[in-house]
């Protein structure tokens, strides 16, 4: 069982996460740094092997034992395809430690994605603004945050959607994969959408933000019943296939009955008949679902827990999940809030050390970022 892990980007998302705890790290490193009586060491190199790849940053268990996020945002997209690392790989990285998952995203990283129309001037501006960010950001400050984005695409829009080349319209269409079900858009249909397609790109093109979103709208709502035709609604009993679930013929009765009432309320766009429907499908439900054992619900955890933490967790569990059986979902919130609470410190104290790299070394080879450019 893992905690999900929240990363969060400056530009992509209006959250931050405070990351105030940081982990004495091993000895090699050429610089110490002194914080509330904690020695964080600032360069520092890591052996390791990789757990987890997924393109833009290498997930580490370092050979100390502890867990580390090596965000390989200073690296071009073609040096991250040529570095073909995989999951079991041994690596040693060389690099400093950075306090926040958005701190993996200066301006030198941004700056590298900017159309390379941009003037000298206009870099200036942004990067400015880039800051201003960074401390809105900071402040948690969405408001103004959003303010400084729209002032950012001011600048670079012009450039980007002058270099735009949009898909041909049969690209476009073929994408939904219609043609390898045997699925014919009607000659009519198909008119209308090609319009509408030569007029959202010409509205994206002149940044007319509201006619253009009006034409992609009207695209899917001609394409809708095309899509419930490549994806049709499983039937109940397609649906019913994979729980593992002892049912009386009465109840399977309820059920078949409550799940076409509640595709029909969801054909008909009424989302709150919809969900009422579902809310008692499950209900009927809800008692037959075999909880997950305490053990393995706990089975992923890779740190130590103290046997009388261990205990307690095991007894929040069990009423949690005992109490989401009869429906009591209050008090099962107040279990898993316990429950948290004694957990929540050991993920605290295991969380990874977030790593920006200056150097990669595996396979006998030395790889660095791009160095900037002015």
């Amino acid at each position: 069982m893992k905690k999900p892990a929240k990363k969060t980007w400056l530009l992509a998302s209006a959250l931050t996460l405070g990351m105030a705890v940081f982990t004495p790290l091993q000895a090699g490193a050429t610089a110490v740094e002194t914080t509330n009586n904690v020695t964080i060491q600032i360069e520092q190199k890591i052996t390791g092997t990789i757990k987890y790849f997924d393109g833009g940053s290498i997930t580490l268990k370092g050979t100390d034992g502890k867990n580390y996020y090596i965000g390989l945002h200073k690296f071009s997209d073609k040096q991250i395809e040529q570095l073909k690392l995989a999951e079991g790989q041994e690596i040693l990285v060389e690099g400093s430690i950075v306090k926040d998952y958005s701190d993996f995203f200066t301006f030198a990283v941004y700056k590298k994605s900017l159309p390379k129309e941009v003037t000298k001037e206009e870099l200036v501006q942004l990067e400015k603004l880039f800051s201003d960010m960074k401390k809105a950001e900071k402040e948690e400050n969405y408001e103004e945050m959003e303010r400084i984005y729209q002032a950012m695409d001011n600048i670079t829009r012009p450039y980007e959607l002058a270099n735009w080349q949009p898909e041909p319209f049969e690209e476009f269409i073929n994408e939904a994969g219609f043609a390898e079900k045997n699925i014919v858009i009607k000659a009519q249909d198909k008119e209308q959408l090609k319009t509408l397609y030569s007029n959202w790109i010409k509205y994206v093109k002149e940044n007319k933000t509201d006619e253009a979103s009006e034409n992609i709208d009207k695209i899917f709502t001609i394409l809708e019943p095309y899509y419930q035709e490549l994806y049709p609604p499983l039937t109940f009993e397609e649906y019913m296939a994979d729980m593992n679930v002892d049912l009386t013929k009465e109840e399977l009765a309820k059920l078949k009955t409550l799940y076409e009432e509640a595709q029909k309320a969801e054909k008909d766009k009424d989302d709150e008949l919809s969900m009422k429907k579902w809310d008692q499908f499950y209900e009927i439900l809800r008692p037959h679902f075999k909880p997950v054992p305490f053990e393995e619900y706990m089975a992923d955890i890779e740190f130590s827990i103290s046997n009388a933490d261990y205990a307690k967790l095991k007894q929040h569990y069990e009423e949690a999940v005992a109490l989401e059986q009869k429906g009591e979902d209050e008090k099962a919130g107040e279990q898993w809030e316990a429950f948290y609470k004694i957990l929540d410190p050991y993920y605290e104290a295991n969380r990874e050390i977030l790593i920006s790299p200056s150097k990669l070394t595996f396979n006998g080879q030395d790889f660095t970022p791009e160095p900037e450019t002015n």
